[in-house]
């Protein structure tokens, strides 16, 4: 029994990180070697169902604890993270388009896509506003992270207006309850990175990019140069100091697990346990992190744009620079509609298509075309969004820091 307590304590204190990538390793090797062996993929099934299972508890109550004990002043840092998110999100459908005008993309449109999705702007407004009131425990059963934000927010006002303190030291001990059960289940990232590396390697090999190589490469760009200029260039314009040692941190500890699980709702404990390390505020992180996977969308909005670029440049359909530099604006609230699920993104795609009127047969055709590339562009795409949560949260902080000292 000591021997196995020994293993185990071994097994914690080793870097997380390479443990992911030990995991990663043995997952491609066995992939390409053994993909027969399919009872492998269950360990990435289960640890991505794990997190999103837990996920949506760990959001209601971290937020309604946070706002009951909040002891004011987190406005402004909201003010200021929420314009971080928004700011990225517009700036990198900005250099989607530039991309997308630069090395325009055609695509082979042939099998239509099957599916629900918006038809207009205001369709995702209004499944949006729908969301919101949902019923509050349909929202945490069925992961709708704007239902469960909306109505925490309220609770977390009520409990800190009219509880007594030992019912907000209640709830507060609740939600460090399920913040261990997530340290528990995070333990066992390894095993799932194992296991969806080895569903993605197993089912599509490299042949995603010869395939559609070309398509592949403009999102994949797109995101990297958001990630790696725009995302730190705003937080250099806030802050006047290197950005890439926290953007880098961000990356090393949240995007490379997202890559795999592409999913930000299911990577939202991840971040809040690196907030955590980067020693940010609780009350702050426990609702900027949960806020960001539902707005902050800079991937989806390179998505949104790229894709629907590709489809009108295929179409032959004239696209103005002036009417291109609109769609960002549409993909920057489409983004913000799409839901923290793997391929959440790739369904707003015809409601960016019909503004500049085409057909949702053929936008859902480049739907088809992207679920295709899923296992490439969605990754990429959710490593840069829920980084980004971590990044941006990060950076609102030190900037309100940075105005204390000044002040």
């Amino acid at each position: 029994m000591n021997k196995v307590g020994e293993i185990l304590h071994r097994w914690s204190e080793t870097s997380l990180v390479l443990r992911i990538f030990i995991g990663l390793v043995i997952g491609t090797v066995l992939g390409l070697t053994v993909p027969q062996w399919t009872g492998i993929a269950i360990l990435g099934k289960v640890f991505v169902s794990a997190l999103k299972a837990i996920a949506p508890v760990l959001v209601a109550v971290l937020v309604a604890a946070s706002i009951a004990k909040a002891s004011g002043g987190l406005g402004p840092k909201f003010r200021t993270v929420i314009i971080c998110y928004l700011a990225s999100t517009v700036v990198a459908a900005i250099g989607a388009v530039v991309g997308s005008f630069l090395f325009p993309v055609n695509l082979q449109l042939s099998d239509v896509a099957e599916g629900a999705a918006p038809g207009a702007l205001t369709d995702v407004f209004t499944n949006l506003l729908t969301n919101m009131v949902t019923n509050p425990l349909s929202s945490v059963s069925s992961a709708n992270y704007i239902g469960i934000l909306f109505w925490s927010i309220l609770i977390g006002i009520a409990l800190k207006r009219l509880a007594s303190p030992q019912t907000i030291s209640m709830v507060s001990d609740f939600a460090e309850v399920i913040s261990q059960i997530v340290r528990w289940v995070i333990q066992f990232a390894p095993f799932g990175i194992l296991g969806l590396v080895f569903s993605s390697v197993s089912e599509s090999g490299l042949e995603t990019f010869t395939t559609y190589g070309q398509l592949v490469l403009l999102l994949v760009g797109c995101m990297l140069f958001t990630t790696l200029v725009l995302n730190p260039l705003i937080s250099f314009v806030m802050l006047h100091r290197n950005p890439y040692p926290l953007l880098f941190t961000c990356l090393k500890e949240s995007g490379l697990q997202a890559f795999f699980t592409r999913s930000s709702a299911a990577n939202i404990p991840i971040n809040m346990s690196l907030c955590k390390k980067l020693g940010l505020d609780e009350d702050f992180y426990s609702v900027s992190i949960p806020l960001g996977a539902t707005i902050n969308m800079d991937g989806a909005a390179v998505t949104i744009t790229v894709m629907t670029l590709a489809v009108a440049h295929t179409m032959g359909v004239e696209v103005t620079f002036l009417s291109a530099l609109f769609l960002s604006i549409i993909a920057t609230f489409g983004a913000c509609g799409a839901s923290g699920v793997a391929g959440g993104s790739l369904l707003l795609i015809p409601m960016a298509c019909s503004f500049f009127g085409i057909s949702n047969d053929i936008a859902m055709q480049a739907v088809a075309v992207g679920f295709i590339i899923g296992v490439i562009q969605d990754s990429v795409e959710t490593a840069l969004n829920s980084s980004g949560d971590v990044f941006f949260t990060a950076t609102a902080e030190y900037y309100d820091r940075k105005k204390k000292v000044k002040g």
